[in-house]
């Protein structure tokens, strides 16, 4: 017994001189740690307190204070930043669909601002700001070095007033002014169309309105075919749509799944990750969609392609998208501030991070350059040589095997295969999709009674 007191009382010993072996450094490292980031906060302090004491000029100290915060922020990531009261106020009522600026989402590359997208029928878009486009000065003043948000600023201004932007764009030689009037930016979340037989849904922008607009839409357009058997599928627009509520994108993913993952969201934590999955009912009932995306379409966008690709719900067309896959958490801060902070990244359900990398389609379809130049052109006269056919010809017998019925339906489809052949020529990715639908529908096998 003595023996085993002796063992144990000697292994308690051993323990303890371990402990304090491991445990000692490591302290001392934390110790160090801890140190060094006061030193850090001394160091701030000391210019902070020499700014205010002998810059050439009075500085307000809550700007200097909000400088360094934002400063710090942007330092990280092209996405975190700090939202005075008065921005975060504009942020949330930009979230509700209605603003005042030019109606463009922009980030920060290479010093300068880039383009993600022009919102539909915004003063941007109406002036023909593209996608991809960097914009170098703002009213002759150069954004270069500037923070993303005191850029913005610059853009900003009463409503009704000129704001002359210097754009450099790809293909393009030489920098060229851009006249925008501001104007309040009310954006329709969804928009609706009947091409044929087939549903457009054109998404601009993901917030509060945009699952409640594409029911609406939807609903309406599936009324005016006669009913859900009339139609051939739905095309989801979500070109040049910079992304917004993470909610939305989910719900709006959630309308055409009736099981399985719609993304997944991994942080620092293993722990603090979330999954979103699909609740049962499909508002077309397993009808085809056809998705276009381009450089425009991130963020939440790429949520609701990469979803519906990966469960093979939706042939994806066009471009590829921008490769926006990171999650911003707004975080309300004293002085009715806040902080965007980038908290997470998103994963398609396959497990995929398209950070910088993007949505690829299934089928690449470039839209071909529009040339300004051929808008000004008087429009050719129409060759008066008509193509012939056999209905032309003199003394042609005529067709007595169909029905009245028959020949109508048979002039519908003809026109309706005009209207899309007129479409190419106004949207060539719109049309391509319209045709992929019709094509899927020509070979579907006829439901069986």
């Amino acid at each position: 017994m003595k023996k085993f007191v002796m063992a144990a009382l000697g292994g308690t010993i051993a323990g303890a001189l371990l402990t304090t072996q491991v445990a000692g450094p490591l302290i001392a490292q934390e110790a160090e740690k801890e140190s060094a980031v006061y030193e850090q906060l001394d160091l701030f302090g000391d210019i902070f307190e020499r700014i205010r004491a002998q810059y050439v000029e009075p500085v307000e100290t809550e700007k200097l204070v909000e400088a360094a915060i934002n400063g710090m922020l942007t330092s990280l990531d092209p996405h975190s930043s700090y939202l005075s009261a008065k921005d975060f106020d504009d942020m949330q009522v930009q979230t509700r669909g209605e603003f005042g600026g030019l109606g463009i989402e922009v980030t920060q590359e290479e010093g300068f601002i880039k383009v993600i997208s022009p919102m539909d029928g915004t003063p941007a878009a109406k002036a023909g700001i593209q996608a991809g486009d960097f914009i170098t000065h703002v009213n002759g003043e150069s954004v270069l070095g500037l923070l993303l948000d005191d850029a913005v600023g610059m853009m900003r201004g009463p409503i009704g007033s000129e704001i002359i932007i210097t754009v450099v764009r790809e293909g393009t030689p030489e920098p060229f002014d851009v006249s925008i009037i501001r104007d309040t930016i009310k954006v329709t979340a969804v928009k609706g169309r009947v091409v044929g037989s087939t549903v457009v849904l054109r998404i601009t922008t993901f917030n509060d309105q945009t699952t409640t607009g594409l029911n609406t839409e939807l609903k309406k357009g599936i009324e005016e075919l006669g009913g859900i058997d009339k139609l051939d599928g739905v095309v989801l627009d979500l070109r040049n749509n910079p992304g917004g509520l993470l909610n939305e994108a989910i719900t709006v993913s959630d309308a055409f799944l009736d099981k399985g993952e719609i993304v997944s969201t991994r942080g620092r934590d293993p722990a603090s990750g979330e999954r979103y999955n699909a609740t049962t009912g499909d508002l077309i009932n397993g009808k085809p969609i056809v998705m276009l995306i381009n450089g425009g379409s991130a963020s939440a966008s790429e949520i609701v392609a990469g979803a519906l690709q990966d469960h093979r719900r939706a042939i994806v067309v066009g471009t590829k998208s921008f490769g926006k896959g990171s999650v911003q958490t707004l975080i309300p801060l004293r002085g009715d501030g806040a902080m965007r902070l980038t908290t997470a990244r998103y994963y398609t359900p396959s497990g995929r991070s398209i950070q910088a990398l993007g949505i690829s389609p299934d089928i690449v379809v470039n839209q071909p350059p529009v040339d300004p130049a051929a808008k000004e052109k008087p429009e050719e006269p129409k060759s008066a040589v008509k193509n012939r056919s056999e209905a032309d010809l003199r003394g042609a017998i005529t067709n007595d095997s169909m029905t009245d019925d028959e020949k109508r339906l048979y002039e519908e489809e003809l026109a309706r295969a005009e209207d899309s052949a007129k479409l190419r020529d106004e949207d060539y990715q719109l049309a391509y999709a319209v045709d992929i639908l019709k094509g899927l529908t020509a070979i579907a096998p006829e439901a069986t009674p």
